[in-house]
């Protein structure tokens, strides 16, 4: 079999990026070019990639009540394609410039859910969609009391309307299979939680019983 290269951020030639657009979000164009795994380098491709800074987002966990503490909102994003744009989410929040992900964790906890998280452990991170986007999420659980989560939050000046829902861990499960908990960040999030909880449980209650 034959041996491919590993290639890295050397192997891309970026000829031009050039400002497109800027408000909520910016929007930059890429010429550029990059080697080949058959050899050689590829032709000039032109994309246009969204900057949105990166994030983080949390799923809060009650291991006493065996809750997780979810937000709804609405989403437009999410009109083409779903029943309904009010969608069943986690907390999270943009890192602004100075910030670091554990202190972002702990705001939007407070600004979306009137939660204190009181342990953190960090899960896994990704890249939200890397054909059109730079964005990158970092995935955190966060131990919570669930009973403090409650009624309607959110930032008026970000036109903020976000519902907490407070839901039993079977409940998380079904509604994860029957689709309605279908946003990314969420879906990976629960997911990674349900593999291992068990290491969770373990280092937060072994180290800070």
């Amino acid at each position: 079999m034959k041996d491919y290269p590993v290639f890295g951020k050397s192997d891309v030639k970026i000829t031009e990026t050039r400002p497109l657009y800027s408000g909520f979000f910016k929007l930059l164009s890429y010429q550029f070019s990059h080697k080949l795994f058959e050899g050689g380098w590829s032709p000039e491709i032109k994309r246009e990639i969204l900057e949105r800074g990166h994030a983080v987002a949390v799923l809060l966990f009650d291991p006493k009540r065996h809750e997780f503490v979810f937000i709804e909102q609405f989403r437009v994003g999410a009109l083409p394609t779903s029943h309904s744009p009010w969608l069943i989410e986690i907390v999270a929040g943009m890192i602004e410039p100075g910030e670091e992900p554990d202190g972002v964790c702990r705001r939007e906890a407070k600004e979306e859910a009137g939660v204190e998280i009181k342990r953190l452990h960090k899960a896994l991170s990704y890249l939200s969609s890397p054909g059109g986007t730079t964005e990158r999420l970092h995935i955190y659980i966060g131990e919570i009391d669930a009973n403090e989560a409650y009624g309607v939050h959110g930032l008026d000046d970000e036109s903020e309307d976000i519902l907490v829902r407070r839901v039993e861990k079977s409940q998380a499960i079904n509604w994860l299979n029957e689709g309605k908990i279908d946003n990314a960040a969420a879906v990976i999030a629960l997911q990674w939680f349900l593999l291992n909880e068990k290491t969770i449980l373990n280092e937060w209650y072994e180290h800070n019983p």
